[in-house]
């Protein structure tokens, strides 16, 4: 193995180290909502609407927002977003991002886009808004790694650790490459949210592209798993986001130790299929430019935009 590549893995292992002593501190919020109080799965009868360990999947008509709101704005809650914006993707997607994310992203809250570039002056100019605040987040040349999904989650992690943990009480992970469509609010808070993939959502649950190899550390075994999730969104409390990012990069080490290679949403399905979500997000979340939304998805709230040519 390469001096560069030790270097790299032994990073790996001082951050691993550091998110398993990073529970504590983190900002406590108030008492929860009954689920009954503002979810009814029985108004989407076309889609499934609660999970067998009975977390509600966010759908269009599923869900009360005034009593959420009502519930959420008496808490003072701040929410944070990630965006992981590194080279030419910047410059491509960013501006449309932030400037969907400041009109639909938990509208009536407090908000801080945290937005983690090379070049602080890849940001877009964008006029001061009531409750939203950006802050830049630089990536240094020696914390850019060539894997985009490693480098995003260890940044993500880092960055929890440093001062997001004590700012926001819930955080929010997403690609920069999205628009938002329209209001994404207070429903899919939660403190463990996952994404459901909206190209296999609507597949046999068989041929679901799970890392299989046992050797690997996201294996799942032929047979097993409930769904498979989208790496492009993630989100809940940042005790939970930090633990799913220990995971991932455990994981990832514990593979690259033995020449595998799995997939980040190989890591990231393992971790749900251990640790069960508390709140899914349809597809209607994060709906591919590139396809047609089928009847079940009345209302797209997050594009993933087309791929532009280099």
């Amino acid at each position: 193995m390469r001096r560069d590549s030790k270097r790299k893995l032994l990073l790996l292992v001082s951050l691993v180290l550091a998110l398993l002593w990073a529970g504590r501190h983190l900002r406590n919020r108030g008492a929860e909502l009954r689920l009954s109080d503002w979810f009814d799965p029985r108004k989407r009868p076309d889609v499934v609407t609660t999970t067998d360990w009975l977390a509600p999947v966010i759908w269009e008509g599923t869900f009360d927002r005034q009593v959420l709101e009502r519930h959420y704005r008496r808490q003072n809650l701040t929410v944070g977003l990630v965006v992981f914006a590194a080279g030419r993707a910047a410059d491509q997607y960013l501006e449309p991002f932030l400037q969907s994310a400041n009109k639909h992203f938990m509208p009536g809250h407090r908000v801080v886009t945290y937005v983690q570039v090379e070049d602080p002056y890849q940001l877009p100019d964008l006029p001061p808004l009531p409750l939203r605040s950006v802050r830049v987040l630089a990536l240094r040349p020696d914390r850019w790694w060539p894997d985009r999904s490693l480098s995003r989650m260890k940044n993500l992690g880092e960055s929890i650790l440093s001062h997001i943990r004590g700012e926001v009480d819930f955080v929010f992970s997403m690609s920069v490459d999205r628009v938002f469509q329209s209001a994404v609010g207070a429903e899919a808070l939660g403190a463990a949210v996952a994404q459901l993939h909206a190209w296999w959502y609507f597949r046999d649950r068989r041929h679901f592209p799970y890392e299989r190899r046992p050797r690997s550390a996201a294996c799942i075994p032929f047979g097993e798993g409930d769904f498979f999730y989208d790496g492009a969104v993630l989100g809940g409390t940042p005790a939970r986001v930090l633990d799913l990012v220990r995971a991932y990069l455990g994981g990832a080490l514990q593979d690259a130790q033995r020449g595998l290679n799995s997939t980040f949403e190989s890591h990231l399905n393992k971790y749900f299929f251990l640790h069960k979500p508390t709140t899914l997000l349809s597809p209607e979340y994060n709906w591919d430019a590139n396809f047609h939304p089928p009847l079940q998805v009345q209302l797209v709230k997050v594009l993933q935009l087309a791929k532009r040519d280099p």
